[in-house]
């Protein structure tokens, strides 16, 4: 497998950030950690593994940014309004910034659209990408999140956080808003276990699907059984099997 290491400076968050990528072409597929998590999280998980037969036929250009989720949504004691607007500066250097920089790198043409993907907070930044930018993104693959902002940040509301709560800004987009067209357009696929430690992002997707189906927007939703737990031993199981689904064997 064809990988590497970048570092290189963000004018929108003001520091140099990390990633990596995986392979030399193909699709698109931007993969967000964890939470708290870090851009070589995938690989030290064995995540890439788990979908190299697309990364190395050219088929999968997979890219891992870093996160700064310890300043924004794990930033328990600091102000709201100073952790949503740390998350938008970050929101911003990945379309802004890394969307285009990625598509560079794979030699992908810049007006295609990208996969996104994640597990647990992963799957909430997914999720809200695209849900927030179909313009950019025409996939997701969400595993075990939740996408309601307020999970996060509790007892705390704005514009912004409005903004990255997928459930708030889906129940209230209009029927003739253009993003519609777009999402039925789209490959959506979102996962949840119904074991240990997934009670929480169980009813955040079922949120979603209850606002997705009230919509009219198709999606796949797969709850797994009650033996799944919230664990990378079952995402490495749950990734291959929708990346399957989405580009084929």
């Amino acid at each position: 497998m064809n990988v590497n290491y970048y570092k290189e400076y963000s004018k929108n968050l003001n520091r140099d950030m990390e990633f990596k990528t995986y392979g030399t072409g193909g699709k698109l597929c931007i993969a967000f950690a964890s939470q708290n998590g870090h851009f070589y999280d995938f690989e030290n998980f064995h995540m890439t593994d788990t979908i190299a037969k697309w990364i190395d036929s050219g088929r999968l250009f997979l890219v891992c940014p870093d996160s700064i989720d310890e300043e924004t949504w794990s930033n328990e004691g600091a102000d709201g309004r100073w952790r949503i607007e740390r998350q938008e500066a970050w929101y911003h250097y990945i379309v802004d910034e890394f969307l285009p920089r990625a598509k560079q790198l794979g030699n992908v043409d810049a007006s295609a659209k990208a996969l996104v993907t994640g597990c647990s907070m992963g799957g909430f930044h997914a999720g809200n990408f695209f849900f927030r930018r179909p313009d950019l993104f025409d996939a997701v693959i969400a595993l075990s999140g939740t996408y309601d902002a307020t999970f996060f940040i509790r007892g705390y509301m704005d514009d912004l956080v409005y903004a990255n709560s997928p459930v708030h800004f889906l129940r209230n987009m209009p029927a003739d808003h253009p993003y519609m067209d777009l999402y039925r357009q789209s490959k959506i696929y979102i996962c949840v276990g119904q074991g240990a430690w997934e009670d929480d992002l169980l009813a955040g997707t079922r949120d979603l699907d209850t606002v997705l189906c009230q919509k009219g927007i198709p999606a796949f939703f797969d709850y797994w059984g009650f033996d799944v737990n919230h664990d990378w031993c079952w995402w490495q199981k749950q990734l291959p099997y929708f990346m399957e689904k989405y580009l084929g064997a």
